[in-house]
């Protein structure tokens, strides 16, 4: 139910001007914000190209800015690609669609139509010229991907107190112009309680894939951001991950195509997925809670509480840090406050890396 970034919101990003250095003046505007707001203040500062080698560094001590890798923002100025009426195929479908079909955002692509039941209107089409269709981009299958989330096999009531929390502005995001969540906060004023209902409904009787392959590594491929989420140059050059989690499509045309079978990668530092399962299992002496008494011993979820297994590790990252900074503040939030409060990036990544890797 996320809608696509209006070309209008590339010309604003432009009109703030793009500058090769940090005059003072710059200086000064950059300190007087506020954390959250930086990191997107530098991409339209210092140019798309100089973040790369920041998001493979280890912040500054006190820093405490949103990761560039976890929160991917496509570089100001970007023009998409024109249909040239050439026509596009996944892997194990019939079917064929131009790249204007699978960019319509009143339209979810269904490569597989078997592959699940009859979707709701709202999920198939949305509602013009407010809500676009919901498996634009949750997919038809409630696959999501790193850039969004994953709906498939939510509770119902969770999927629609979440629709609420976006409407009322409880729910809110560390940088508030990366285009996915700051259009789901649009499009909720606009959607109705039986539009929604019926998405939940349809969403939570799906059952969730596997789509992501966790791998332990010191080193990872060099990475682009590709439509708010990062994709493999392909090229064959590696860097340090430092303190990332990389995740990118195997096949990133097969997820441009929208298709729900697309698989993802995310590769994650060494060590991290068993300091993860301990982290969660004991609560590290305090700096946590213990992950199962809310999402259930399987971490696959309990009654309302959603399951955080094998859901994408950025979006993971996302929500431990909105809500520790309170710009995540649902009727829920308080419940995670304690878990999220004490929490190092190094240990956000520990559990985003474990919870990934378990079987959805």
């Amino acid at each position: 139910m996320v809608s696509r970034v209006a070309a209008g919101d590339c010309a604003d990003l432009l009109s703030k001007g793009r500058t090769a250095t940090l005059e003072p003046l710059v200086i000064h505007r950059f300190l007087s914000i506020t954390a959250p707001h930086r990191i997107g203040f530098l991409v339209l500062a210092l140019g798309w190209a100089s973040i790369p080698a920041l998001m493979a560094e280890t912040p500054a001590p006190g820093a405490d800015i949103p990761p560039p890798w976890a929160y991917a923002v496509d570089p100001p100025g970007v023009v998409a690609p024109k249909d040239d009426g050439t026509l596009r195929h996944v892997p194990d479908s019939p079917l064929a669609m131009t790249l204007s079909q699978v960019r319509d955002g009143n339209v979810s692509p269904d490569w597989h139509p078997g592959d699940h039941p009859a979707m709701p209107e709202i999920v198939v089409h949305g509602r013009k010229p407010q809500v676009m269709a919901c498996g634009y981009c949750h997919r038809a299958e409630g696959t999501g991907g790193p850039e969004n989330t994953s709906l498939a096999g939510l509770p119902a009531a969770y999927i629609i107190q979440q629709m609420a929390d976006f409407k009322s502005g409880a729910r809110s995001t560390s940088l508030p112009d990366r285009a996915p969540p700051k259009n789901m906060i649009a499009l909720s004023k606009f959607v109705t309680a039986e539009e929604i209902e019926a998405a939940a409904a349809y969403f939570s009787a799906l059952k969730p894939k596997q789509v992501i392959r966790v791998v332990e590594t010191n080193m990872v491929p060099k990475t682009h951001v590709h439509g708010w989420h990062l994709a493999d140059l392909k090229n064959g050059e590696q860097e340090p991950i430092g303190q990332r989690i990389i995740e990118v499509p195997d096949d990133l045309e097969q997820f441009v195509s929208r298709d729900s079978r697309a698989h993802f990668t995310a590769y994650v530092p060494e060590g991290s997925v068993a300091k993860g399962k301990a982290l969660a299992a004991t609560g590290g002496e305090g700096r946590t809670v213990q992950c199962a008494i809310c999402h259930g011993p399987d971490l696959r979820g309990l009654g309302p509480i959603p399951g955080i297994a094998g859901r994408s590790p950025s979006y993971i990252i996302r929500q431990l840090y909105d809500i520790k900074h309170g710009v995540r503040a649902g009727i829920s939030s308080p419940l995670m406050k304690p878990t999220v409060e004490k929490l190092t990036m190094d240990d956000m990544i520990a559990l985003a890396a474990y919870a990934s890797s378990l079987t959805p």
